[in-house]
């Protein structure tokens, strides 16, 4: 069933007319991210009033779980420790981190102070984990059973434990807690009664290590069409789960993480970031782009003889850059998600690299075919048209195919994120030898071109 619409504009009038109870009914059953949009224009007072209202009816927790990455610790330094900690009660294990994340160090102590300590216990060892690492966004809300377990008796603990967070699957383990099996449910639920968990258990299951990368965890996923994937320690003790809607995050993450470094920025760079912190994240990337461009302004100062006598030479020199830019990005683009999908190893590197320059070679010399005839009939020159399409087969073809293949391949080798600043760094790399060709082949040829 579709959910109900809810109407924003009136919700924030009543939350700045201080009436919880209508807003209360207003937002009713609306979806927790629908809710979550009303945080973005409202005052402070009016924050903390719509966080109590959700705060009444447990909803807290799924609501904030939803606001974006850049406003959520806006609004939890609006909500005091102790209502924060109460929240977490609340709050699915996978979400308690997300919240502790966003916090301050000294903020992040005292809530943790304040509470349950054995959900503090389970939140510190989520938070030990490695950033990026798949044991820090996994949950603890699972069920686990030995494996001479009937299908009933299994039926009747799942009937006991209640509401999970999701539920596909019953994992088997042995009395060490290391997992030995897992059960679908539907399996479950058509198996005879007095049929074993370990009967009817499929044996040695797709699972994860704590310390795997979480790209790599939803790769897993995916690729197997799983619902949910166990999380194992060293051992093979069963500590955790990821779900689907943990490996979208972790795909929208990652696609967004890698989109924003080929055009050097931080992830944290958002719509709403504060103009001071946006200024600081993406000042160097600048520097490093001014230092790009004048590396090119420097190749075009050694030909200013050439520029002096044919000046129409000016007026081809931003094609010769400006293609081989967008074919090096277009192939840095392609090398960068097929690393990302686990597509290309380093094993057939070579292979995808040659292929990359074989294409940019074919798509020169039919771009410089066009040129060079286009040149022909703008300037009356057969010799121009040549030279460019010489520039545009070297640039496009060779220095864009190479660079926007092996660019990504050599930032991964040294551990690096391969999209990061890959589009700065490509681009700077086709104008320099785009001019470079291009002048330099001009400067051969200048008797015919004068």
């Amino acid at each position: 069933m579709k959910p109900a619409t809810l109407d924003h504009e009136m919700t924030r009038e009543l939350l700045r007319m201080g009436r919880p109870d209508r807003v209360l009914r207003l937002i009713g059953k609306s979806h927790p991210a629908d809710i979550a949009l009303l945080f973005k224009d409202l005052e402070a007072n009016e924050v903390r009033l719509l966080f109590d209202i959700l705060f009444s009816v447990r909803r807290a927790a799924k609501v904030l779980k939803e606001l974006p990455a850049d406003l959520l610790p806006d609004i939890l330094s609006l909500i005091d420790d102790e209502k924060l900690a109460r929240m977490m009660v609340w709050a699915d294990p996978d979400d308690e981190v997300t919240f502790i994340d966003s916090l301050p160090e000294e903020r992040r102590e005292r809530i943790l102070a304040l509470m349950d300590p054995d959900r503090r216990e389970r939140v510190e060892e989520l938070i030990s984990y490695p950033e990026g690492a798949v044991g820090r966004l996994m949950t603890t809300d699972y069920l686990a059973l030995l494996p001479n377990t009937s299908a009933q008796g299994a039926i009747d603990k799942i009937r006991e434990r209640g509401e999970l967070e999701t539920f596909f699957y019953l994992y088997v383990v042995n009395d060490a807690g290391a997992l030995i099996g897992v059960v679908p449910i539907r399996n479950l639920v058509v198996a005879p009664p007095h049929r074993t968990l370990s009967e009817m258990m499929i044996t040695d299951p797709i699972r994860a290590d704590v310390s795997m990368d979480q790209e790599e965890a939803a790769r897993l996923v995916s690729k197997y069409e799983l619902l949910a994937l166990p999380i194992v320690e060293q051992a093979g003790r069963l500590v955790g789960i990821i779900t689907m809607d943990d490996v979208i995050d972790i795909i929208n993450k990652e696609s967004t993480e890698d989109m924003y470094r080929m055009a050097g920025l931080e992830e944290e760079d958002r719509v709403f970031t504060p103009v001071t912190r946006s200024i600081r994240m993406r000042l160097p990337w600048t520097l490093l782009n001014l230092m790009t461009a004048t590396l090119a302004a420097s190749v075009v100062s050694w030909f200013e003889g050439t520029i002096d006598e044919v000046v129409a030479l000016v007026t081809f020199m931003p094609i010769v850059a400006g293609v081989g830019g967008n074919g090096a990005t277009q192939t840095a683009t392609v090398i960068i998600r097929a690393i990302a999908l686990g597509e290309l190893e380093f094993s057939s590197a070579w292979k995808a690299v040659f292929k990359q320059v074989c294409v940019n070679v074919c798509i020169a010399l039919a771009a410089g075919t066009v040129i060079a005839f286009a040149a022909f009939l703008w300037k009356g020159n057969p010799f121009l048209g040549v030279v460019l399409a010489l520039a545009m087969i070297i640039n496009l073809g060779l220095v864009a195919g190479l660079s926007g293949a092996l660019i990504p391949l050599v930032l991964k080798s040294l551990r690096f994120d391969p999209a990061m600043g890959s589009g700065i760094i490509v681009t700077g790399l086709t104008d320099a030898f785009g001019f470079l060709s291009f002048l330099g082949l001009a400067t051969l040829f200048l008797s015919y071109l004068s």
